[in-house]
């Protein structure tokens, strides 16, 4: 069910502090501490205080306002519990009946940069007061922006919708969450800007596109095989209006895609290859394309993996589940720039008629690969993907997959490499990783690792030694996107999940990677 998002702009906490929602979330920067003898709201609530004869020390100028609802005890609870508007810093504040509200929060927002406020705070800020709702059961939620962050109303209702995100499909009787979070009243400091409405509505369609992504990533796998994938992007595509191709296994084949055909050999599952795009009403300023991974099961094929951790194979096809989300979002903003999304789905799986280690298969791209280890099956659907691709003459071609535990080792779980054929082609996708707030890291394509794929019997091995293995998993991606000259290639293994909840993200499947595509998606548009 979708968020009822509603902006209001009269005193924000007077709006806050009337309504009878259950839970208000008040944004806080970072302060002193110190009193605020000269501020006119101060000495009303020094003079509340006094009359109540509390003894209470005198109000924080950031709390005048509540502290004249609670005589003066908000700003004495504050100190008390070392509440200073830092990064993080949370204070729960009981009503005890005073205001309709049932419960009030402080949420620390840390230092204000004297540059102003940037879209991400905007939306990490959101993110974190639907958590907060969501963790208190709170079926209605009032946010007080401050200032500054009210003028970045779309990543307000972002935040607000990729926050209350939670996957429950599966979840019967007493696990079943009763109620959810269905309405958020946004209290501006200042007047609502006249497109309000509009920025509010996209954002908070930016957001369920993100969603989308984080729903197919959680999906068990078996209930979602590379046909049901496939069956994602034509539902996206037929209300949106976007165009969509998606080839079985027979058309897999007719068009010499062997290698994604290989992998998907073991499975009962068919294959299946997706091509989303969208135009703009005039002509287009550039032409992006991005393509992503699909493997909805890898269980490593007959080099078969360990059992430890093998369930959380079903996440396998983030990258093909982000193109799904991005054409949502991309469709969402109509941008002036002609949009593709490639998917290669396949279910890697051991059987009697499985690829095996030695085989030699050719490719759409025309060269052969030899097989090293089937549990290296994501480049193999890539490369067909690819050699799909660069067909389209795209400015800019882009690739996102779960591709290699060795990028986990380098990075960490929270940050995503990248590797760039150009300069322009990584300036620009790191400058849309920063707008977008997700973490991201550049990564050398050391051209000596190149060597240790050089086969024998075949044009290439798919794998290289053991080192370096995210390196040369994007050097063998590079061998099939012939003259493409700007080529990003992000190895997102890490960050598509995360065991804690966090900034706008939620325990589970993130959609990391789908707002820095959008994100890229809009800057070319700019230009």
């Amino acid at each position: 069910m979708s968020l009822q998002i509603t902006v209001r702009s009269s005193t924000p906490l007077a709006t806050a502090l009337a309504a009878d929602d259950e839970l208000v979330v008040i944004g806080c920067w970072a302060f002193a501490g110190s009193s605020a003898k000269t501020d006119k709201g101060a000495r009303r609530g020094k003079s509340a205080a006094t009359k109540a004869g509390k003894g209470l020390s005198e109000p924080i100028a950031e709390l005048v306002e509540l502290d004249a609802r609670f005589h003066g005890a908000v700003s004495a609870y504050a100190r008390r519990e070392d509440f200073k508007g830092k990064r993080e810093q949370t204070l729960r504040v009981p009503t005890f009946g005073r205001v309709p509200a049932r419960t009030i929060v402080l949420l620390g927002l840390g230092e204000r940069d004297a540059k102003g406020v940037t879209p991400v705070e905007a939306r990490s800020f959101a993110g974190r007061a639907a958590r907060m709702a969501v963790t208190e059961k709170a079926t209605a939620l009032v946010v007080v922006v401050p200032s500054g962050i009210d003028a970045h109303l779309r990543q307000v209702a972002e935040g607000l919708t990729l926050g209350a995100y939670r996957f429950t499909k599966y979840l019967t009787g007493d696990r079943k969450p009763k109620e959810s979070l269905s309405k958020v009243t946004v209290a501006l400091t200042g007047k609502a800007p006249r497109d309000a409405k509009a920025l509010t509505e996209l954002g908070q369609r930016i957001g369920e596109a993100v969603n989308l992504s984080r729903d197919l990533s959680n999906e068990p796998a078996n209930e979602l095989p590379p046909a049901a994938l496939a069956h994602a992007a034509q539902v996206v595509a037929r209300a949106n209006r976007l165009k969509v191709q998606v080839f079985d296994a027979k058309e897999i084949v007719r068009r010499k895609m062997h290698l994604l055909y290989a992998v998907g050999r073991g499975s009962r599952n068919e294959p299946r290859f997706v091509h989303l795009s969208y135009s703009p009403a005039g002509k287009a300023k550039k032409r992006l394309v991005f393509v992503g991974k699909g493997i909805t099961f890898d269980s490593g094929g007959l080099s078969i993996k360990p059992a430890a951790g093998m369930g959380e194979m079903k996440h396998d096809m983030s990258g093909a589940g982000n193109m799904v989300g991005l054409m949502a979002a991309v469709a969402a903003l109509k941008p002036s720039v002609e949009v593709h999304a490639i998917m290669a789905c396949a279910e890697n799986m051991p059987d009697g008629d499985a690829y095996r280690p030695g085989d030699i298969f050719g490719s759409l791209d025309g060269k052969t690969v030899e097989i090293i280890n089937t549990d290296a099956e994501g480049r193999l659907v890539l490369a067909d993907a690819l050699a799909y691709a660069k067909a389209l003459k795209p400015d800019l071609l882009v690739n996102n997959a779960t591709l290699t535990g060795a990028c986990l080792v380098a990075l960490g779980s929270g940050c995503s490499a990248f590797y760039a054929t150009s300069e322009d082609a990584a300036a620009e996708f790191g400058a849309a990783v920063k707008e977008a707030g997700e973490q991201m890291w550049r990564m050398p394509l050391i051209e000596e690792l190149r060597e240790a794929m050089r086969s024998d019997v075949a044009d290439i091995k798919h794998t290289g030694d053991r080192y370096g293995g995210s390196i040369t998993g994007a050097l063998f991606l590079r061998e099939f996107i012939g003259d493409v000259k700007n080529f990003v290639h992000a190895d997102i293994a890490g960050p598509v999940t995360t065991e804690r909840a966090f900034s706008w993200n939620p325990k589970g499947a993130t959609g990391h990677g789908v707002l820095s595509y959008l994100s890229l998606v809009e800057r070319a548009a700019r230009t």
